[in-house]
């Protein structure tokens, strides 16, 4: 009955703010049927949380876009809905607040047993169904193999990674991609260098060319290739180098890349050619052909290009050039072309550095013209990384390169740190990457202060464990300290926040979050210490209380646990 309460199975944690929607929808609808408010549109989706936690865990704004068309004042529309508002076991008695909210406060019950559900659930607490039955890859990093990862990349390989983590936390089927850049002008510039470098090895005179990479790690290559093959690669002076010497060059580089990413914890299900793009009858030549067929490539000044503007850019674009060799674009094209036609990606997920932003536009405009509707391609941007030692700028590499490389940044801070900080701000945002503090063993480190939490959730297991006490047996239905329930209230908010991340393409709530959970954690933790009384703590003279207190524990290790692994990073048992 209006304003009654409603039976209904225990609502999934993931399912809330759903369930919520669906509630104010329905008493609307009845509000309209009784007469308390006129004929209207009943909005969607009108449940948030509520930016000031003490009006409540969510907040419609239902009547807030129905005054208007109701011809009402909000407060009135707000008060209209509450009437006949039907509860169930999630929520208490909702609250009407100026000038038109209606605020909901999760039932202290439905809290409790939400316990039951993280244990129940384990480690797929907080898994949503937004892309079941659908499949995305993200193609990330894909640094030229020309030279080392530097600290950039490795901003790209945390986002990259851990987005394709949350879209299988959503659903989706996901690839991992790199791809190799072992075709066109840079990878011909390397095989120069490399030839440069390997003949000097033998004490010839050869200069690497202008444009060429001048770093270290040239050397080294030229000196596993000599101590392989030894002369084998050398030619008469002046002749072109062997072409096999440049491949061996680029695997080298890519077993030296591979073996980077691996060690921050990134791996891929898929390393993939450019050259691969070049086989007869390949990706290229068919996305050529469909462009040509339907018309978008004009031959003028001798070159190929790509009538772009007829589709709304500002200038056509060259994809085949007056010598015939195809541009980097053209490359695009038809690698995107492949993914999307002959692997059927429903999604596709490209992580580039903020220098790609001009090229952002016509690629989608190309994916259209293909005949394939671009907003299954999503292209996220991220900006440059400034390394601060001592509120000073790190400029320049140990070891006496150029750049500084991921290698560095992990030999100082560690993949954990690395992932973290990376993950801290919106990949559109620079960022300042303090290393004093990312090695820091206090609560001043944030990625210290998350692990330091997991690992005294594992100490409180264990230590209940030596005394024989487990989780086992316990009544979720004792927590109903503050300090408890507000745990609770955080350790839900995780499905949430894995829906926003996937539907923004954005990674940067995760680590947020497991601060605000870490918080959370650190309150209840510290409210026993802070209180006389000795039943105020997890392990206490009262066994039954204590099981309880346990399974709080464990689930809360368990959500805990989740939101590290997303971002790629452990969770120790023991600091």
């Amino acid at each position: 009955m209006p304003g009654g309460t409603l039976e209904v199975p225990m609502i999934p944690a993931r399912n809330l703010r759903r369930h919520l929607d669906t509630l104010v929808a329905s008493a609307i609808e009845r509000a309209i049927a009784a007469g308390d408010l006129p004929e209207v549109a009943i909005p969607a989706e009108t449940v948030e949380r509520p930016k000031d936690p003490s009006h409540g865990d969510y907040a419609s704004t239902a009547a807030l876009r129905l005054a208007r068309a109701a011809m009402r004042p909000p407060l009135a529309v707000a008060e209209a809905i509450a009437k006949h508002l039907e509860r169930d076991e999630t929520i208490e008695a909702p609250r009407v607040a100026p000038p038109g909210f209606l605020n909901f406060r999760l039932a202290s019950t439905y809290l409790q047993d939400q316990v039951d559900a993280v244990l129940r659930e384990g480690a797929t607490f907080a898994d949503l169904d937004l892309g079941t039955g659908k499949r995305a890859q993200v193609e990330f990093v894909s640094a030229n193999p020309t030279g080392p990862l530097h600290v950039g990349n490795g901003r790209g390989a945390a986002i990259g990674d851990t987005l394709a983590s949350l879209l299988e936390a959503a659903g989706y089927e996901v690839e991992r991609e790199y791809y190799v850049n072992d075709a066109g002008t840079q990878a011909e510039v390397f095989a120069e260098t490399l030839y440069a470098r390997y003949q000097q090895l033998f004490g010839r005179e050869a200069e690497i060319p202008p444009e060429g990479y001048p770093g270290a790690y040239m050397i080294e290559i030229a000196e596993q290739i000599r101590a392989e093959a030894g002369d084998r690669y050398l030619r008469p002076p002046g002749e072109a180098p062997d072409p096999e010497l440049g491949e061996r060059g680029i695997a080298i580089m890519l077993e030296r890349i591979r073996a980077t990413l691996e060690r921050f914890g990134v791996r891929y299900d898929r390393w993939y050619s450019e050259r691969s793009l070049y086989r007869p009858d390949g990706p290229y030549e068919q996305a050529m052909a469909l462009l040509r067929e339907r018309g978008f490539l004009v031959e003028r000044e001798g070159a190929l290009w790509f009538a772009s503007s007829e589709l709304g850019e500002s200038k056509d674009n060259v994809v085949v050039r007056s010598d015939g060799r195809p541009t980097y674009y053209a490359s695009d094209i038809a690698y995107h072309f492949e993914k999307f036609t002959e692997r059927g990606f429903d999604l596709v997920i490209d992580v580039w550095g903020a220098d790609h932003h001009g090229h952002v536009s016509r690629l989608k405009t190309a994916v259209g013209a293909l005949g394939i509707d671009p907003a299954r391609l999503h292209i996220l941007l991220y900006q440059l990384v400034t390394l601060k030692r001592g509120g000073e700028v790190v400029r320049l590499s140990k070891r006496g390169g150029d750049i500084i490389t991921l290698d560095e940044l992990l030999d100082e801070v560690g993949p954990d740190a690395a992932r973290f900080f990376f993950l801290q701000r919106s990949p559109g945002a620079q960022m300042d990457f303090d290393l004093d503090l990312a090695v820091k063993q206090s609560n001043e480190n944030p990625v210290y202060y998350v692990q330091y939490a997991h690992a005294r959730l594992s100490s409180i297991l264990q230590r209940a464990a030596e005394q024989g006490l487990t989780p086992e047996g316990g009544d979720v239905r004792r927590l109903d300290q503050p300090h408890e329930l507000a745990l609770v209230r955080e350790m839900l908010k995780l499905p949430e926040v894995i829906e926003s991340c996937v539907t923004t393409f954005e990674p940067h709530p995760l680590p947020q979050y497991a601060l605000d959970l870490a918080t959370a954690f650190h309150a209840f933790n510290d409210a026993f210490k802070q209180q006389g009384d000795p039943l105020l703590k997890v392990i206490t003279g009262d066994e039954q209380l204590s099981r309880a207190r346990l399974k709080l524990v464990a689930a809360a290790r368990i959500v805990l646990a989740r939101v590290l692994g997303l971002m790629g990073m452990s969770a120790p048992d023991r600091m």
